[in-house]
């Protein structure tokens, strides 16, 4: 536009121009975008209660240890507590299904949503059918957008520092020091609730050592429930002031989305789209 204004002039030129300019195919395929990404943040609902609605993910490419090579991560998205478990491959759908069983819903009661990848045991059939029959919803993160599961992605991240510290010499002995790993976890305070898993989830906290066991101890039943239904306000109020801090932090790098209206043409990235040409 400057080098136009040095040798031409109209009362529209920058407007023009820029119209121009935006309506060339080649340079909207050649040239980087430096726009913020489009889209502001959207939470995802926050749970009322313990186990209501969980997140799953699995963890490859590890050593072999005792015949595993794979950890399924379950994570509570409202008291953050976490089951790790080992496994020798990837299993099928059904498989999953049973292993949610065995260490979700035995445990905890059937959730009323899990969340999830778009892995080829959650996106089929059977994943589907079974979450019908329990009355649970699926939510499948979007395509090449693993921030939807973020709460996997992050724990994964802590799982692997932790087997990576307590494995250092002996990279395949990791399977025996995942129980205790998640002990750990479960017992270190959360910075989006202020308390540890274990007390957004149970109501009180385990001790490290028996010599602690009289600090924790309940007086009775009544007692029990009347402060695990308080941690639970606390933790389901700390969830809601840490998703709105969160949501003005990322939306302070993103635009709204355009509104966009059925059969207008638009660009599309394709670079992780299979084209056959």
């Amino acid at each position: 536009l400057t080098l136009l204004r040095q040798r031409f002039w109209w009362p529209t030129i920058a407007a023009d121009t820029r119209e121009f300019v935006s309506a060339c195919s080649v340079c909207a395929r050649s040239k980087s975008s430096h726009q913020v990404p489009a889209g502001l943040l959207r939470p995802l609902p926050i749970p009322h209660r313990p186990w209501s609605h969980i997140a799953v993910d699995f963890v490859t490419g590890l050593p072999p240890s005792e015949g595993n090579t794979v950890i399924l991560t379950i994570v509570d998205r409202f008291s953050k507590a976490v089951h790790f478990v080992p496994l020798p491959k990837l299993p099928s759908a059904l498989e999953t299904a049973n292993l949610l069983v065995l260490h979700v819903f035995r445990l905890h009661g059937i959730p009323l949503d899990i969340v999830s990848d778009r892995g080829p045991q959650f996106a089929s059939r059977v994943w589907k059918a079974f979450c019908q029959a329990l009355g649970a919803s699926v939510s499948l993160s979007s395509g090449y957008h693993p921030q939807t599961n973020g709460q996997t992605e992050r724990v994964n991240q802590d799982l692997g520092s932790a087997l990576r510290c307590v494995s250092a010499r002996h990279p395949a002995s990791w399977s025996t020091h995942l129980s205790w790993v998640e002990y750990s976890h479960n017992s270190l305070v959360s910075s989006a609730t202020g308390m540890s898993p274990f007390m957004a989830s149970l109501g009180f906290q385990p001790p490290l050592f028996p010599i602690q066991e009289t600090e924790v101890a309940v007086p009775s039943v009544q007692e029990h429930l009347r402060r695990a239904r308080r941690v639970w306000r606390e933790a389901g109020a700390a969830l809601r002031r840490t998703a709105a801090r969160n949501q003005r932090l990322a939306d302070r790098h993103r635009s709204p989305a355009p509104p966009y209206q059925p059969g207008q043409k638009v660009w599309l990235y394709s670079r992780d789209i299979p084209l056959q040409t």
